[in-house]
């Protein structure tokens, strides 16, 4: 590990610890021998960050925690420190009650490590813990329970400690500590679900913190009430409502939070800097600006702000009536809450590339892998599955990385890119089962696993009932109608399926991934036989992502059945040089539509076209 070279390279050098080093072992236990130990394994979140931020330091506040461990805390509770990993311990006991209670002391003790320092620079450590039967080799220890105790410890957020069934059937709740269920938890390279429980101190308190909501991980942004710029002041109440207006739009958007239209309200007409607005609503971004009115023709001028460099990202000047403002249809707000999030999304993107990952808030790595992810450029795919992972490694309970991720491998399938289709349909399904073991009612969570089970699994009744779920769950999913949508649409239940897509494209008129939907939309439209309406959404689509493979094969059937063959094959040709291992057979093998009448039908026309079969 990273950590044990930086620490053999500087004990080596003679610079740190005399004193760390020594004492007197814990004389080993006999070699090859067999014996139930509890396990406890303890690790440094973000290690490597750490080091690389303030090597010595954190080195010699390691080294001199573990000394301590050793020398204070281990003999009273008969524990074994077997070795250290650089930047973690393996640790084991005679029983489960010793080394919770040794895990509880570590927990409490580690305080100490951060006293005066920065959050950046605090060492936080998480603890796994099983009770098993164990071989014990010179000293060492080896067997699956090592193992398992290493992969429990990977549930633990920082600062918490997760054990197993075994360890929980030893204590006595409330009194040997506080135990809290997480379930049957799904751990990496373990092919069986095991039951864990997160660890906290005996006492009336809350072990686990509620999962973070999907509001936490998006930016907020804060919508000023324009100022009027008129001599007549009687117009003030134009900027009320433009205000009130563009939050209500931007609400609709699951890319933003946005602060409430009262408590900005209070913001209306003063002149406070930039910082000071963002003490008070503490906001990522905020949209301000002022107008003119003279009665016929409204001038406004708008700037949206980044709160954190105080940069101008974007200003643009509309001009129109005051009925444009007023409009049933939202055009005008519409327009420029679309460009809002292009810009923030944007803005997210560039934050992700030009500072280091460590130093990145969890919304910037969540907006920029969706972004990467939905161009469907095979490197910017790429990274956008490495960004989630990441996120998934800070967060490890947290739902809303692990249905993304879901939704990865699903596109890596759709568009082609798996190099085994299997694995990635087993990851997909992990992904989606630790989402939902956080948080079983995650509206998204269920959504994707249906999404998973839909075009992965090919079992339509569990995927139809999780769509069910998501939309008791939360009736505004968009992405839960729009794959109910497609789901019909395979099903040869095309007007149910337009239904269910229209429904979609009315909740994401400003959706940066709307060329997804209309995708969809368009093969709900294919399902029911409305050639013309397909063509136009798919048209749509492309012109929003062109390296989307499902809607070019839905626009060659559409142009086929409309008499523009021509335009088919030229579609067919274009997709063949996206995919070029593409094949009627492969096709018919991965889409659930293969057994049925549309299925069969898309098949024939891609034939047509010239898609090898």
């Amino acid at each position: 590990m990273v950590l044990t070279q930086h620490i053999n390279r500087i004990l080596t050098m003679g610079r740190l610890l005399g004193a760390s080093g020594s004492g007197a072992e814990l004389a080993p236990l006999v070699a090859h021998e067999r014996a139930t130990r509890a396990v406890l394994v303890v690790d440094i979140v973000e290690s490597v960050r750490l080091v690389e931020h303030a090597e010595l330091s954190v080195i010699s506040r390691w080294l001199g925690f573990v000394d301590f461990i050793k020398k204070q805390i281990l003999p009273a509770q008969d524990g074994r420190l077997v070795k250290k990993t650089g930047d973690g311990l393996l640790i084991d006991f005679s029983d489960a009650r010793r080394a919770i209670s040794t895990a509880l002391a570590i927990q409490r003790e580690s305080i100490r490590l951060n006293v005066g320092l920065r959050p950046p620079e605090w060492i936080m450590l998480r603890m796994g813990l099983e009770l098993c039967e164990i071989l014990i080799d010179d000293g060492d220890i080896h067997g699956h329970g090592v193992n398992l105790a290493a992969r429990l410890m990977g549930l633990a957020n920082p600062g918490e400690i997760v054990a197993s069934q075994s360890v929980r059937d030893n204590l006595t709740a409330d009194l040997d500590a506080e135990v809290e269920d997480l379930g049957d938890c799904f751990l990496r390279h373990v092919s069986q679900p095991v039951r864990a429980y997160r660890i906290g101190p005996p006492g009336a308190r809350a072990v686990i913190q509620p999962a973070l909501s999907l509001q936490d991980w998006t930016p907020s942004i804060a919508v000023i009430p324009f100022d009027c710029r008129a001599s007549d002041r009687g117009h003030q109440v134009v900027g009320e409502i433009f205000a009130e207006q563009l939050i209500r739009v931007l609400s609709q958007s699951p890319e933003l939070s946005v602060v409430s239209r009262l408590s900005t309200t209070a913001l209306r007409g003063r002149s406070e800097a930039l910082r000071d607005i963002v003490s008070h609503l503490r906001a990522d971004y905020v949209l301000s600006g002022s107008y003119r009115y003279d009665g016929e023709t409204l001038v406004v001028e708008i700037e949206l702000a980044d709160a954190k460099s105080e940069r101008v990202l974007w200003t643009d000047l509309v001009r129109g009536g005051l009925s444009d403002l007023l409009d049933q249809d939202q055009n005008l707000t519409n327009s420029i809450a679309t460009k809002v999030i292009v810009v923030v999304s944007a803005s997210e993107l560039r934050r992700l590339r030009s500072q280091s990952l460590p130093t990145l808030g969890a919304y910037t790595l969540l907006m920029s892998a969706i972004t990467l992810m939905h161009r469907l450029s095979k490197q910017d795919f790429d990274e956008a599955g490495r960004l989630l992972q990441i996120l998934i490694d800070r967060a490890t309970r947290q739902p809303i990385p692990h249905a993304w991720l879901a939704n990865w491998h699903v596109l890596r399938v759709q568009q082609g890119w798996s190099v085994d289709e299997s694995e990635d349909t087993y990851l997909a399904l992990e992904s989606t089962r630790r989402a939902l073991d956080s948080d079983p009612d995650c509206s998204l969570a269920l959504a994707v696993d249906g999404f998973v089970h839909t075009n992965l699994v090919k079992k339509l009744d569990v995927a139809q009932d999780r769509y069910k779920l998501a939309l008791e769950t939360n009736p505004s999913n968009a992405l839960a109608w729009a794959l109910q949508g497609a789901l019909n649409a395979f099903t040869d239940k095309g007007s149910q399926a337009v239904n269910n897509t229209q429904r979609a494209l009315k909740l994401t008129p400003l959706d940066p991934h709307r060329y997804f939907y209309d995708s969809l939309a368009a093969s709900a439209c294919i399902a029911a036989c409305d050639y013309a309406s397909a063509l136009e959404l798919a048209r749509r689509s492309l012109r929003a992502n062109r390296k989307h493979t499902s809607t070019l094969r839905v626009m060659s059937v559409a142009q086929w059945h409309l008499g523009l063959r021509k335009d088919a094959r030229a579609t067919a040709k274009e997709l063949l040089r996206l995919e070029p291992t593409l094949t009627v057979t492969r096709w018919l093998k991965r889409t659930p539509s293969a057994p049925y009448r549309v299925g069969q039908e898309f098949a024939r026309v891609l034939r047509k076209v010239g898609i090898p079969n």
